[in-house]
């Protein structure tokens, strides 16, 4: 049997981890034990993914300077098997019975950088008996489709050549721009996620919500941007990803400061530890990002290998400048539709000296801004076009 490379194995276990943390969300957000089992034995996956890059990069260094390059692809496997375990944490909570109310789930889904939707495959849906690359969903919708449901089989993580059946159920991750358009590719019917911020009342709560959602954008922007530092070699993103690290620490205490003090106004104390749960998770997750970016940060060796596996992951990271008189230039992310038009999600913008993280659909793009962003080989093309004069 053939030996599996480093660059193999790190691109499996970063794509694992990061499929983790869609699938427990998606779990807890959907209450769907199926999930939250899969994401269990992706944990046990991920952990035998480790011991084989372990073993691999000790038969590959015979040298010092061999060594001391990857054992930084060794720091970056081991903070992606801790980001996989803090998505463990959030699964095992769906399998314990600690639900989240509805209505925090409504919050969620409408105030996050992206959502989560499931949709079914109508009878003569476009993408019906065709595969998610020849109808190029998530370039069209901004929507990545992270899991479906055939029956009583799943399939997860599915790619480019995987082929949609009438009844498949999708879960698909994105920004909520482009959940009218996956529906209406998906089901024929164009259709909202059915919320509004107006119709949510949730007395006393609205405090943790609002720090729990985000805790949660905050802590998947430092992995995005802590891969990025390590693609880039660049010290400025690295300093911002050690910035939410810290940020993320002190919100995890306001908020365990207001459940110790709000505890005896509610009859059910297991949304309260669902909470807690779900902040100490995205603590965990930015932790290890900012060991990732501490490469960088402690100015490290990177091995060559990982810009290499970086372009083979499911999805690619892309650094691109805003040219003068570019269809970009002058407009906010909204007015351009950029992730609905490119599939690109803009993670972080670059203006002279200082950085724009978690940029929003208001913000406004200038000439010569230079934008990070994640998504497939075909929307980096369109983006750049986009960003071209």
């Amino acid at each position: 049997m053939r030996r599996r490379t480093i660059k193999d194995l790190l691109v499996e276990i970063k794509d694992t981890s990061e499929l983790m943390v869609d699938l427990a969300y998606s779990a807890l957000l959907f209450d769907n034990e199926d999930i939250a089992e899969e994401v269990l034995e992706l944990e046990d996956k991920i952990l035998n993914l480790l011991r084989q890059i372990r073993i691999v990069s000790i038969l590959a260094a015979r040298r010092v300077d061999e060594a001391e390059s990857v054992s930084s692809i060794l720091q970056i496997a081991d903070a992606a098997h801790r980001i996989g375990n803090a998505a463990g944490d959030i699964a095992a909570l769906v399998l314990r019975g600690f639900k989240l109310p509805k209505d925090f789930v409504n919050l969620i889904l409408y105030y996050s950088e992206e959502t989560c939707v499931k949709a079914v495959v109508a009878e003569g849906s476009e993408i019906a008996n065709r595969t998610l690359g020849e109808v190029r969903l998530h370039t069209r919708t901004g929507m990545r489709v992270i899991a479906i449901k055939r029956g009583f089989d799943w399939i997860f993580n599915p790619d480019r050549n995987t082929r949609i059946s009438v009844g498949d159920v999708l879960f698909a991750r994105g920004d909520i721009t482009g959940v009218p358009k996956f529906f209406e590719i998906v089901t024929g019917e164009p259709r909202d996620l059915g919320i509004t911020a107006k119709e949510i009342d949730i007395e006393d709560l609205d405090r943790a919500v609002d720090t729990v959602i985000e805790m949660k954008n905050l802590s998947e922007l430092a992995v995005d941007l802590s891969y990025s530092s390590l693609l880039y070699y660049n010290e400025d993103i690295a300093q911002e990803v050690a910035y939410l690290e810290d940020r993320i620490d002190n919100m995890k205490f306001e908020l365990q400061h207001w459940v110790l003090s709000s505890s005896r106004k509610f009859d059910k104390i297991k949304p309260l530890i669902a909470l807690l749960d779900l902040a100490n998770s995205s603590e965990q997750i930015a932790d290890s990002a900012k060991e990732i970016a501490g490469i960088v940060l402690n100015r490290l060796e990177i091995h060559p290998i990982f810009k290499e596996a970086m372009r083979e992951t499911e999805e690619i990271v892309t650094m691109v400048e805003v040219g003068r008189k570019s269809k970009l230039d002058g407009k906010t992310l909204g007015e351009a539709k950029v992730e609905t038009t490119t599939g690109m999600h803009i993670i972080a913008v670059k203006r002279s000296n200082r950085w724009i993280v978690n940029p929003k659909a208001n913000t406004k793009i200038q000439a010569g801004d230079v934008l990070i962003a994640k998504g497939t080989r075909e929307g980096e093309i369109l983006l750049k076009k986009l960003c071209s004069s």
